[in-house]
């Protein structure tokens, strides 16, 4: 299908699909956000796209791309909002299983955000960082993602953390592998390895875990995403599909439902 045509059916789509579904308006919705009570980090796993699509009668692919543009603003939203650290589910390990034309729109919509949004994302001091094992991705993906990387890394706003090639298992196992090579060497006592030392060979040891997981699509699964990080993390599902996130009420809903939570980390 057309780009331009294709972005306009995603347009009237996303149009539709808001007109009379908002019970709040944005702007209330952000009057009830108490900023000492936000997140540091959020974790979304992007779900949807593809049944998103389907149910209006269109091909999978518009679903992704309109996922995109969910993706675009609620980056925009949390830089402004000051949320520290936005980590999305972006790939995962086992997406590879999908059949290669998808994987392809998959890869080249990664692409194509990177070179849109970049110059706007370094304007907003937004750090782009990566998960997971990015050197087995195309190698057109591995180059716009270094340049990105390279080009926002020494700035202080939001840390936009994509997870791509990316398992919760594999990090493990890649945790454990370093933490004995160590050991064998004699570089560490297998004694001195604790929770603290673990995490310290995670791919987010220098990041807060997330305070706030969001799982769109009525799904109540943790797939594989962050399972060392998650142990303390508070959950919240919508039925709503990802790409209905684009108007911020999904997400701005979220953040107040997490303000409302008593979280004890096991104390009473």
């Amino acid at each position: 299908m057309p780009g331009e045509r294709g972005e306009a059916l995603i347009k009237e789509a996303i149009s539709k699909a808001f007109q009379g579904n908002r019970r709040l308006s944005v702007l209330q919705l952000r009057k009830k956000l108490i900023k000492a009570q936000l997140p540091r980090h959020v974790a979304i796993i992007m779900d949807g796209n593809g049944r998103w699509a389907q149910a209006k009668g269109l091909p999978r692919v518009l679903g992704h791309r309109a996922g995109m543009e969910s993706l675009r603003e609620i980056v925009k939203l949390s830089s402004e909002l000051g949320i520290r650290v936005l980590t999305v589910y972006a790939f995962s390990t086992e997406n590879w299983k999908r059949p290669q034309e998808e994987i392809n729109v998959l890869m080249n919509l990664l692409c194509e955000y990177i070179q849109k949004e970049l110059d706007e994302l370094h304007r907003q001091r937004v750090c782009i960082r990566t998960i997971g094992h990015i050197e087995e991705l195309p190698s057109k993906v591995r180059s716009e993602l270094l340049r990105s990387q390279k080009l926002t890394a020494d700035n202080d706003g939001l840390i936009f953390n994509i997870a791509l090639n990316y398992g919760g298992r594999l990090e493990i196992v890649d945790a454990a592998r370093s933490l004995a090579v160590e050991a064998k060497s004699g570089a560490i006592d297998p004694a001195m390895i604790d929770e603290a030392l673990f995490g310290q060979r995670l791919y987010t040891a220098d990041l807060p875990d997330p305070d706030l997981l969001i799982r769109p699509a009525g799904e109540l699964r943790v797939s594989n995403f962050l399972l060392w990080q998650i142990a303390y993390t508070e959950f919240w599902s919508t039925p709503a599909y990802w790409p209905d996130f684009q108007d911020h009420t999904h997400f701005l809903s979220a953040l107040i439902a997490f303000q409302k939570r008593e979280r004890r980390f096991g104390g009473l």
